[in-house]
């Protein structure tokens, strides 16, 4: 692979045009601000005050954009051309989802089945370009069903179509989608390293390096939202490197990637539980009744209580909940997580304490808020029926 100076380098570069490109959009909202702003206070899953530009998906398109290039003009002898060549097939990959969630970002009028087309057209150009198609999950009888192409691309497109939504439906709080995507890419890059594949390295890299660059703007003070757009990316350049981690290297334990990435791909499956069968709703309908949106209700009030109603210190006390277990819980799937065994008890390690924990906090047994917290958020007991 090569050597680790130019290695994090692209991660800084990618990270430097990912922060400059979050400024320039912040500085310049008076003149896009009618478009970009996010004007909806009042929604479900609305907790800022004052309007924020919600296109951040810009910036770190930008970022991994930026690098890429500057490896093609500055450094051809230094990034191999198949590195190079295989981000820009990526980024055009990432297209479809990236452009309908900006779309969405800049007119609120995009629906749902949209965007989850987007990205599954973006999934089947991933498979198509890199080759990105799972073919084994080391589950008996199912790995025979993958040999049947068809099946292998249904499988992808709904892994990496549902990777990039479990992302956007993360994004609720200062800091948290960014912080659990580095983490994610952060832990997927080790596990390329240690098996030596430097292009899914590379590509880890590129995107953490975009997403610590957003995250300047964004935590703890939420001068920058994500947006639909930054989400679909992020989720989607995620979901492709679990793909091609496990499609480059047979070695790989495909429930040990799974498990990295579980806490977002767990939200998304019991909030669609949760809406269609115990609400009887559409899976699509947005509420207030996520994890991390009842740790600010019931958790995040006893952490910033000295603060009164400073408001970005309470958003930001979820993040830093979520994201070290998030951490830890990924260092200790990389530690044990290479066989079956180990790995498969790691993912359900993860589905037991989201359903321990959920179901403290939804039944109100865990730190209760004061009543005067509950009145700022206009708190009522939260019930799943």
């Amino acid at each position: 692979m090569m050597n680790e100076f130019y290695m994090l380098g692209i991660a800084a570069v990618a990270g430097a045009g990912s922060c400059a490109m979050c400024l320039l959009i912040i500085c310049s909202q008076r003149w896009h601000g009618k478009h970009s702003l996010h004007h909806d206070l009042a929604g479900a899953q609305k907790f800022h005050v004052t309007a924020v530009p919600r296109i951040g998906g810009i910036a770190v398109f930008a970022g991994v954009a930026l690098a890429v290039v500057t490896c093609m003009a500055l450094l051809p002898a230094v990034f191999p051309t198949q590195y190079v060549n295989q981000a820009m097939k990526l980024l055009l990959a990432s297209l479809p989802a990236f452009c309908a969630g900006i779309v969405e970002d800049l007119t609120k009028h995009v629906s749902v089945k949209v965007r989850l087309t987007a990205t599954v057209v973006s999934a089947l150009m991933g498979a198509w370009l890199l080759g990105a198609v799972i073919t084994s999950l080391d589950l008996w009888g199912v790995d025979n069903l993958l040999l049947f192409v068809p099946a292998a691309l249904l499988l992808t497109a709904l892994a990496v179509a549902g990777g990039a939504n479990a992302i956007n439906i993360i994004d609720g709080f200062n800091g948290l989608a960014g912080s659990v995507v580095v983490i994610m890419m952060v832990a997927l890059g080790f596990l390329a390293w240690r098996v030596g594949d430097g292009l899914v390295l590379t590509l880890a890299l590129l995107g953490g390096g975009a997403a610590c660059g957003f995250l300047v703007l964004n935590f703890p003070t939420g001068r920058l939202f994500l947006g639909d757009g930054g989400a679909y990316f992020l989720g989607f350049w995620t979901a492709e490197l679990a793909v091609l981690l496990l499609v480059r290297n047979p070695s790989v334990n495909a429930w040990q990637v799974s498990s990295l990435c579980a806490y977002p791909v767990i939200e998304v499956l019991f909030s669609m539980y949760r809406r269609k069968i115990i609400r009887k709703s559409s899976p699509g309908a947005p509420d207030g009744l996520h994890l991390h949106t009842l740790l600010y209700r019931r958790v995040a009030p006893r952490l910033v209580r000295r603060h009164g109603k400073a408001g970005w210190v309470r958003n930001a006390a979820v993040t830093c909940l979520v994201a070290p277990a998030i951490a830890a819980l990924a260092g200790l799937t990389l530690l044990v997580g290479n066989s079956f065994a180990g790995a498969g008890a790691m993912v359900c390690l993860q589905v037991a304490l989201y359903l321990i924990v959920y179901k403290r906090l939804v039944r109100g047994r865990w730190w209760q808020a004061p009543a005067s917290y509950r009145a700022v958020a206009g708190e009522t007991k939260v019930k799943l029926s």
